[in-house]
């Protein structure tokens, strides 16, 4: 199954919708060690609930693909999530429906990994979006035999490490598990979504608008990623 290839192209025009459009996740405490500020960042945005006043888009609009009746076949759909619900539309949303599209013989669910998030859309919206641990039991309970997980991941990061240590313990519950990689992995995937990412913004080429790409980083080995993609551009 060619799940990173397309979720490569996927996941690179989604990443630049958000960039663009200024809709990204709201800056949230991660639950894992690549968030640097712990316990600081998780307080202030338990603050931030309390004095919510922004618009993020109608939460109704999103399908948070939780539903039971899911067959013997099943491609999950991992992210870190976002509370901003245009932008969780928009770009995760976007990417299941076009893997639905492409593998029709699969259902296409979701699991979020960041807790902090899937409680604040909850809390806010009353939308309950499943992290990795309840969408896997959700599968089991289902019947499914045949599990593939696709992250939406940048990089082979601690959250990735993660997810493979907790399917880990699935490994007697289904017949087949497939983990599919981050986004960027191979060379190929790094010349892949520098083409993609000029491509969206070759609008903007006009000599005097520079256009800045920011990651989250991660205390893991793969942070290199991003010198590798600094490389990748220069030398293009």
């Amino acid at each position: 199954m060619k799940l990173k290839k397309l979720g490569a192209l996927l996941l690179s025009a989604s990443l630049m919708m958000a960039a663009l459009t200024a809709c990204g996740s709201k800056p949230a405490a991660n639950d894992t060690a690549e968030d640097t500020k712990g316990a600081d960042s998780a307080a202030t945005d338990t603050a931030a609930d309390d004095e919510e006043n922004y618009e993020t888009g109608d939460a109704s609009l999103d399908n948070p693909l939780n539903q039971d009746e899911i067959g013997e076949n099943e491609l999950l759909v991992v992210s870190f999530g976002t509370s901003y619900n245009d932008s969780r539309r928009e770009t995760i949303g976007a990417i299941e429906a076009a893997m639905q599209k492409a593998f029709p013989d699969y259902s296409v669910r979701r699991g979020f990994t960041s807790q902090i998030i899937i409680d604040h859309v909850n809390k806010r919206d009353g939308e309950k979006i499943d992290n990795v641990t309840e969408a896997l039991d959700r599968a089991v309970a289902n019947g499914v035999k045949n599990l593939v997980v696709q992250p939406t991941h940048l990089m082979n990061g601690l959250e990735y490490t993660d997810l493979k240590n907790e399917l880990a313990g699935y490994s007697d519950s289904f017949e087949k598990i497939a983990l599919g990689e981050p986004l960027l992995t191979s060379d190929d995937d790094f010349q892949k979504v520098m083409n993609a990412i000029v491509d969206a913004t070759k609008e903007y080429d006009d000599g005097e608008t520079a256009i800045c790409f920011m990651g989250h980083g991660t205390e893991a080995d793969s942070n290199s990623v991003y010198t590798k993609m600094q490389e990748t551009l220069t030398a293009a």
